[in-house]
């Protein structure tokens, strides 16, 4: 027995060592980012300071660029491989991968920026500038080759007393690219995410340099002959032009160019880009440290874990987190995400919902409930409370302009403010297809058919994939039909006004106008304008309230009116003898009637005329 508890005491202490020993995590704050390292204070002071410097050189380089992004940007800078690996994706966790330093995840509501900080590069910070670049430069519309080739252009920057070099070239990729073959420019140009060109590590270590010897050629080239070739070649990808084709319009015959990029790189020569940074505006003294507890920074892993894919592996740690520290917010918002992309709406609801009442002041939080909550067809007071105080809490963030449009066009009202919310959310993200839908979904509520067409043409010119593009095809389409049913309906009525007979309707004897209390909420009449032709059946009255199916040759709809004595009634082939008595009369009539969806999904739609026929 004694040894057994000499045994477990034993345990316990080497439990309790390994946790001693465990890596501190800090967390280092300026103005624009937020590293988050176990390699101590100071390292994560330089780490900060080494991104506020290159975003200077982006800001003076770009002055007309907002290379602010509106979600948070967040480094995690790991201090080696051992705990740089336990983050990296899986897709570069296989043998014989490219061996990373560094890597750039955008996503909506955050930008992570992961980096190893004993990377044997030949510049001590060349993967924190790499990765930066990304983000400044983005990816839309730009190549993989030129996006990898403009991150290498920018990683060897120099930083000197009161000069930045620029485009510093650098002596092993000078000596890689002199050692290998190129590939071939027409290969080159098509690599894509999914290539092995891009994941296998003698491939890709090829692909890399020969993108950032031609971006280099190129850039200088440009910068020489007074020209903007890069430049012409984004704007046609950016028009999914064929990337061969986009390529031999901007830089010429492609063969030339092989042989010149070729030359380029025998010669050996490079020019650099000399900036004065007296003027940089960066103080050691603006930054502030948080030393973070270990389920602090264990919130912040799983949460980059999540947004590379590995929700498997963070849910484990999160779980620890909670265990640890039962109000940490951040881990609530992850575990939200994790139920969301697993489709447990109910779930990712009530996590949001602990994670905005933890935080009020957490943006995201407030966001992702109510999109949630949309998601569910939920358009109550609450969800708009929870939208309108992310637009409060961040005022850039698109995503919730959007949200607070779409609920407005759901519910059918404040249709202007929804326009205008969305007009909002496409300048903050112009790049979004789904803003422009969800504003031609919004001018289609307002009967605008045209204008609706204008901004799906715009969201055709910007889609960047065939799935994009089908979504607008198919959208442009529904205009349409929507366009030439509302044609249709203002015929109808026209034909209506002339040839029929006003009809009263009127209650029989006896029979109570009070109004029951309405199985659905009444709304004022708004377009567009519907209607459905067949047979009346089915109707069910509570005093004023009515129901109905209008059973057709296309199918069968079912609408309502809280008062069945307020509809329009008209008589189009016959002379009624008296009042019409909607409750008991309208059962097997034929009829056109007339009507417009509500917020309602249970009904067809609100009705507005019952135009009869014998």
């Amino acid at each position: 027995m004694a040894r057994r508890i000499a045994l477990l005491l034993l345990l316990i202490s080497a439990n309790a060592a390994a946790r001693d020993n465990a890596p501190a995590w800090v967390e280092v704050r300026s103005a624009h980012f937020t590293v988050v390292t176990d390699a101590g204070e100071q390292q994560g002071r330089h780490v900060a300071d080494q991104f506020e410097r290159m975003r200077w050189v982006f800001h003076t380089l770009f002055p007309k660029n907002n290379i602010d992004p509106v979600a948070p940007i967040v480094v995690i800078a790991a201090k080696n491989e051992h705990e740089f690996k336990p983050l990296e994706p899986t897709s570069y966790l296989a043998k014989g991968q490219v061996s990373l330093a560094g890597l750039f995840l955008r996503a909506p509501d955050k930008n992570y920026i992961l980096v190893r900080l004993d990377a044997q590069e030949e510049h001590p910070f060349a993967s924190v500038y790499h990765e930066y670049t990304h983000l400044e430069l983005g990816t839309d519309g730009m190549s993989l080759w030129l996006n990898e080739g403009l991150a290498e252009f920018f990683q060897n920057t120099d930083f000197r007393d009161k000069q930045v070099l620029v485009g510093r070239a650098s002596a092993e990729s000078i000596l890689f690219l002199m050692q290998h073959s190129l590939i071939p420019l027409r290969v080159l140009f098509q690599v894509d995410a999914n290539s092995p060109y891009y994941h296998e590590e003698q491939k890709g270590s090829v692909f890399y340099t020969e993108s950032w010897a031609l971006t280099h050629y190129l850039e200088f080239a440009d910068f020489n002959e007074h020209t903007n070739r890069i430049g012409t070649y984004i704007g046609l990808m950016a028009q999914n032009e064929d990337p061969v084709r986009a390529a031999t319009e901007a830089f010429g015959d492609l063969d030339a160019l092989q042989k010149t990029l070729e030359a380029y790189i025998r010669r050996g020569q490079y020019m650099a880009f000399t900036m004065n940074s007296a003027g940089a505006p960066i103080d050691p003294a603006s930054l502030t440290v948080t030393l973070l507890t270990r389920p602090q920074a264990d919130a912040v892993r799983a949460d980059f874990l999540v947004h590379t894919g590995r929700s498997d592996d963070a849910r484990p740690l999160l779980d620890a987190v909670l265990k640890a520290d039962p109000d940490n917010e951040p881990a609530r918002e992850t575990m939200g995400l994790i139920e969301l992309r697993a489709g447990h709406r109910d779930e990712a609801k009530k996590w949001y919902e602990e994670a905005r009442a933890l935080d009020p002041a957490s943006y995201l939080a407030q966001f992702e409930y109510g999109a949630v909550s949309l998601a569910q067809d939920e358009t109550g007071a609450e969800v708009e409370t929870s939208l309108r105080t992310a637009i409060k809490l961040n005022a850039r963030f698109a995503p919730a302009y959007d949200g607070l449009a779409v609920l407005y066009g759901r519910r059918r009202e404040k249709l202007d403010q929804a326009y205008v919310l969305e007009l909002q959310a496409v300048a903050l993200d112009p790049g979004n297809v789904n803003y422009r839908l969800d504003t031609a979904n919004i001018l289609v509520e307002q009967e605008r058919y045209d204008d609706a067409m204008r901004v799906l043409k715009a969201a055709e010119g910007i889609a960047r994939n065939p799935l994009e593009n089908n979504v607008v095809a198919r959208v442009m389409n529904q205009v349409q039909q929507r366009e030439a049913q509302a044609e249709q309906w203002k015929k109808q009525r026209a034909e209506e006004q002339v040839h029929t007979t006003v009809v009263t309707a009127a209650p029989l004897p006896g029979e109570s106008q009070t109004n029951a209390a309405p199985n659905h909420a009444t709304e004022t009449p708004h377009g567009p304008n519907l209607f459905a032709e067949g047979v009346i059946h089915s109707v069910h009255c509570s005093g004023a309230t009515m129901e109905l199916k209008v059973e057709g040759a296309k199918g069968s709809v079912s609408l309502f009116s809280n008062d069945a004595y307020k509809i329009d009634y008209r008589a189009l082939n016959f002379a009624p003898q008296a009042a019409i008595h909607p409750c008991a009369d309208l059962e097997g009539m034929k009829a056109r009637v007339h009507y417009f969806a509500t917020a309602d999904k249970t009904v067809g739609g609100q009705i507005t005329v019952i135009a009869l026929s014998k």
